[in-house]
């Protein structure tokens, strides 16, 4: 019951993501928190930061360059996560 319990809270929190935050000059991050049960790469959350970074860069008829990025692997009680850290350019 307990088990059930925990992964109807994990589930209800579902993905949580910053959207894309300016950093610096010409520099932003998106960050993403993946709801993904049991233990495994940020897979999903990697594929949905660069998707919302290259819709953002995509507005401004420009593509996605990566500086940095991180993932957190799933673990218990650690849900999966992803930060990009990314320009856009020509």
């Amino acid at each position: 019951m307990r088990i059930l319990l925990i992964l109807a809270v994990v589930a209800l929190m579902g993905c949580a993501s910053t959207g894309v935050v300016p950093m610096d000059k010409d520099t932003y991050i998106v960050s993403k928190r993946d709801a993904q049960v049991g233990f495994g790469p940020p897979v999903a959350a990697k594929a949905d930061v660069y998707r919302e970074a290259n819709e953002f860069c995509a507005e401004q008829k420009k593509k996605v360059e990566t500086i940095e990025f991180q993932g957190t692997n799933s673990g218990f009680g650690r849900p999966a996560s992803a930060s990009l850290q990314f320009k856009c350019v020509e």
